[in-house]
């Protein structure tokens, strides 16, 4: 077993709770204070009937969304070009436009869509990235986000987490009843929300595995906390632990077979490393003070952590 340090940190916690009666909906209307001007083409459809997505608007919703970049809107493009030959800077120029990403977008035998794309920097008259993205069609989407992280890391240098997803819990309030909890996965622009587990009980500390293909949780549903391991595409989940007291804040191993979180069975909050292959359980913290909220460094080597120790 690797050989942990345990280091304290002081560490302010956010505590946020969605409510389907009074939603919080937070809007970026500004970034920068000088927005990159990019015009994302619409991507000419290659295949029979409609596009099952609109990918450069998933691409400009991206982009906006970043508050780095400043769309320019579709009725103010003078063009739209799908190919480098269509492509005349001065139709750009004239409208202070930076950048354009154009492309095209089709689907080969009846699943598999393919996305090409490219991007032209309009002051350099000149090519800077021109790729493609294939998958299931079901996934168009995940594709569109995929280039917007390209464009984003080739203009700011900084690797794009629009292909990634986000893992939330949202209640619905009861009053004079018991409020209604939901565990939801869905894309970082929150489309395509999957409910993953809807309970009466309360369900917090939603943690990623590092290959992204399972998650862990605590659920109150047998009347007290308990950790769970759910894995995503099946749906098939394991109940880790279910001790007396406190069961919380899992947080994976960067190598993904480990666990911390913090258990109160022997009377005293601590951290617990858990081998999820055999499922034995080691004590890191010997503490009367509260010890919570493990965190891993990148090299598995160490965990940060928030004490009361003062």
């Amino acid at each position: 077993m690797k050989h942990l340090t345990a280091v304290l940190v002081a560490t302010v916690v956010a505590l946020a709770t969605i409510s389907a009666r009074a939603e919080l909906v937070i809007e970026i209307t500004q970034g920068m204070d000088n927005p990159t001007a990019i015009a994302v083409v619409p991507f000419a459809w290659q295949g029979g009937g409609s596009a099952p997505e609109d990918v450069a608007q998933v691409i400009d919703n991206d982009l906006a969304r970043s508050g780095q970049f400043d769309p320019v809107g579709r009725g103010d493009m003078l063009a739209r070009p799908s190919t480098q030959q269509e492509v005349f800077y001065r139709d750009w120029r004239a409208i202070n436009t930076e950048y354009v990403l154009i492309g095209r977008a089709s689907v080969t035998g009846q699943v598999q869509m393919r996305i090409e794309y490219e991007l032209f920097d309009v002051n350099r008259q000149a090519r800077v990235l021109s790729g493609y993205e294939e998958g299931h069609v079901n996934e168009a989407r995940m594709l569109a986000h995929r280039v917007a992280d390209e464009v984003y890391e080739t203009l700011t240098g900084i690797p794009g987490a629009f292909a990634t997803r986000l893992l939330y819990v949202s209640v619905t309030r009861n009053p004079g009843g018991k409020d209604f909890y939901r565990l939801t996965l869905s894309d970082s622009d929150g489309a395509r929300p999957i409910v993953l587990l809807e309970s009466r009980e309360p369900i917090m500390a939603p943690s990623w595995s590092p290959d992204g293909k399972h998650i862990a949780y605590v659920s109150f549903e047998t009347s007290r906390p308990a950790i769970y391991r759910q894995e995503l595409a099946s749906g098939a989940r394991v109940q880790l632990t279910n001790f007396r007291g406190l069961n919380g804040a899992p947080a994976w191993s960067p190598d993904g077979n480990s666990m911390a979180m913090v258990l109160s069975k022997d009377g005293n909050p601590d951290i617990y490393l858990m081998d999820l292959r055999t499922r034995e359980l080691t004590q890191l913290t010997r503490h009367y003070a509260i010890d919570t909220e493990p965190t891993w460094m990148p090299d598995g080597r160490s965990i940060l952590f928030t004490s009361d120790r003062g």
